[in-house]
C-alpha cells in the first residue's frame, strides 16, 4: 500500500483520513505467472495498482498476439475501454512474472472519486498520462523506424528486456521476432 500511497502523493495533496479510505478499498490478489486478470470478451471492473511482477496487455490481431503495453511495478493500470465503456474488453491482461497487484473495483473508485477532490484530480492526471503515453507510442510506430522504436525502448525502458521475452518486445515494437533479432546483431556490430 505504501507504493500506491507515495505514487498519489507524488501527483496530489489530499487528506489523510480520505486516503486511508481509498486505499482501505484495494484488495491484494497474488497471481503467478502466466494468469489472467481479465481476458477479451470479459467485462473489467476493476482498476490495477502493480506492486510487484510484470503484466502484459495484449489483443489478437491476425490470430497473433499484438502487444499493446507493458505495465510493471508502481503502474496503475486496467483495460480502460472496457472500464470506461463498461463493454467487453478486445484485450487480455496477462502476468509475465508471479505478480502481487491491488484491485479496487469500479464501484468503490467511483464513490472515492465523488468524495474527493484531490483523488479525483490524481485519476485526470492519470488519464492525461496514459492517453499522452497511447498518443506518444502510435506517433512513434509511425514515426520512427524500427531501429528508432527499438533504442528508444531501450533507453526508456532498459528493464524489459531482462523481464519480457523478446517475442513480445517484437510485438510491442511492431516487428517480428526474426526483424528484432537483425537489429540487435546490426547494433551489436556497430
Amino acid at each position: 500500500m505504501e507504493q500506491l500511497k507515495r505514487k498519489i502523493l507524488g501527483h496530489t495533496t489530499v487528506v489523510e483520513a480520505e486516503l486511508n479510505a481509498f486505499l482501505s478499498s484495494f484488495e491484494p490478489i497474488q497471481l503467478a505467472k502466466g494468469e489472467y486478470l481479465s481476458k477479451a470478451d470479459q467485462y473489467v471492473q476493476h482498476m490495477y495498482f502493480l506492486q510487484k511482477g510484470c503484466v502484459c496487455f495484449y489483443t489478437i490481431y491476425e490470430a497473433r498476439e499484438q502487444v499493446v503495453e507493458f505495465f510493471v511495478e508502481n503502474d496503475l493500470f486496467t483495460d480502460l475501454y472496457s472500464y470506461l465503456r463498461e463493454a467487453p474488453s478486445k484485450c487480455f491482461l496477462k502476468t509475465l512474472e508471479p505478480c502481487t497487484i491491488l484491485a479496487i473495483s469500479k464501484k468503490a473508485f467511483e464513490e472515492t472519486l465523488r468524495e474527493s477532490h484531490e483523488l479525483e484530480h490524481f485519476l485526470r492526471l492519470y488519464l492525461e498520462e496514459e492517453y499522452l503515453n497511447v498518443f506518444v507510442n502510435s506517433t512513434n510506430k509511425n514515426a520512427l523506424s524500427n531501429e528508432e522504436r527499438y533504442l528508444r525502448l531501450l533507453r526508456k525502458r532498459p528493464n524489459l528486456f531482462q523481464r519480457v521475452p523478446q517475442y513480445l518486445i517484437a510485438s510491442y515494437l511492431g516487428l517480428t521476432p526474426v526483424g528484432l533479432s537483425k537489429i540487435r546483431k546490426r547494433l551489436s556490430q556497430s
